[in-house]
């Protein structure tokens, strides 16, 4: 949180780019007089209540911008996949993540991620039963509400319950910071972010392109892998059945909110200039997709169906590890240029795209489908060859099923 502290202006954001809104600020706050302020672009901003605040610092002490930390390389690195088929095919990559956190509720834990709330923008939660693992399960792209997850994790971890915290780079050196020392019964989990959405966007997109209210929507999953497998995955709208039901089902590159992410239109500032990646998160083990696994890890694609998924784990500490052993995993070492390589947001920031500025200045005089459409127009040839290619990819999908 790069800031100016003074007795007439309070705390004043400089640069948005240095604040990801992690909120450990707000929880660090022994006043309680921090809150968060959104902007016109839908992103949380900190600001103090000046007539409270007792100049005691702890929030500067806890913002995990104060201080630029070396990055590492992990200690190993895995193409991992869950051996439960029907885990691993309601999972966005190799079902890792739900293995570690089914060890650590076996052993009395509790376990934090993200779900979706009522309104179908993402929180962050916790539960200590195996059924609360399921709204956690999933990619969701837009940014997590961490609210007051840090002071509850803290809260079990004093208590000597074994907690695993799962989240983006910059929510785990949030909490790192935030706790401020290290918890012999604590395990981190981070997830190779490309960067946040605004959640601002999401509704707008709900509202006007599925034209949908929260109570009409039954389920949403940006990355399902049931008919198109999970190389080329769709975005899947279920319908609440009081609605007449049914869903809505586009191929990720053709949904229009996908579109605009993966052109990085409007994602949160700090995610331009990411202070977490490259193993700054402090996080024990890094999750994400293992793009290129089949060039990589050939014989482990033989064996199983590549197209269902599988997951690379960066392991950067020994607790990881012996996080990684007891997951009901089958997993092969590889190397970690190969997994950058498919993965370069490991450690690299989004840049920053020319349009971004004019999206958020017409997004409230322009319909939101056009607006991203025109901003992200890609020439009709390529069109055409994305559509024929997939295709071409659906066709050999349901050949494979029929042997």
């Amino acid at each position: 949180m790069h800031c100016t502290r003074d007795r007439d202006l309070m705390i004043q954001i400089e640069d948005k780019r240095r604040c990801c809104g992690c909120e450990a600020c707000r929880q660090a706050c022994p006043k309680e007089c921090i809150r968060l302020e959104h902007d016109a672009e839908g992103f949380g901003y900190p600001v103090v209540d000046q007539e409270r605040c007792i100049e005691c610092h702890r929030c500067e002490q806890v913002c995990p911008f104060m201080k630029q930390d070396e990055p590492r390389e992990p200690r190993a690195v895995y193409a991992a996949c869950a051996t439960n088929e029907e885990l691993r095919g309601a999972s966005s990559s190799g079902g890792l993540f739900t293995l570690l956190a089914e060890e650590m509720i076996g052993r009395g834990g509790v376990v934090f991620g993200a779900r979706f709330d009522e309104t179908w923008s993402v929180c962050h939660d916790y539960t200590e039963t195996l059924e609360g693992l399921a709204p956690f399960r999933g990619s969701k792209y837009l940014q997590s509400r961490i609210g007051d997850s840090y002071r509850q994790a803290e809260h079990f971890l004093r208590e000597g319950r074994p907690v695993l915290f799962s989240g983006t780079p910059c929510q785990i050196k949030g909490l790192t910071y935030y706790l401020g020392h290290n918890y012999d019964n604590l395990a981190t989990v981070d997830v190779v972010c490309h960067g946040v959405p605004s959640p601002m966007v999401w509704q707008r997109y709900l509202t006007t392109t599925l034209r949908a209210q929260p109570d009409e929507v039954a389920g949403i999953t940006f990355r399902d892998k049931s008919v198109s497998g999970w190389r080329r995955y769709d975005f899947v709208a279920q319908m609440a059945t009081s609605t007449g039901g049914g869903s809505v089902r586009q191929f990720y590159g053709d949904n229009i909110y996908m579109q605009g992410f993966l052109h990085d239109l409007y994602l949160r500032p700090s995610c331009h200039a990411c202070m977490a990646k490259g193993g700054r998160s402090q996080s024990d083990l890094t999750l994400g997709d293992y793009w290129g696994v089949e060039r990589t890890c050939p014989d482990l694609e033989r064996a199983l169906d590549g197209d269902r998924g599988t997951s690379v784990v960066l392991v950067h500490s020994e607790r990881g590890a012996t996080l990684l052993a007891g997951a009901a995993c089958r997993y092969q070492a590889t190397n970690y240029a190969s997994a950058l390589t498919g993965n370069p947001s490991i450690e690299q920031s989004a840049k920053e795209p020319p349009q971004r500025q004019t999206f958020f200045e017409r997004i409230d005089e322009e319909p939101l489908s056009s607006l991203i459409a025109r901003l992200t127009a890609t020439p009709w040839h390529k069109r055409l060859w994305r559509r024929l290619h997939h295709r071409a990819h659906l066709i050999k999908m349901r050949a494979r099923r029929l042997l």
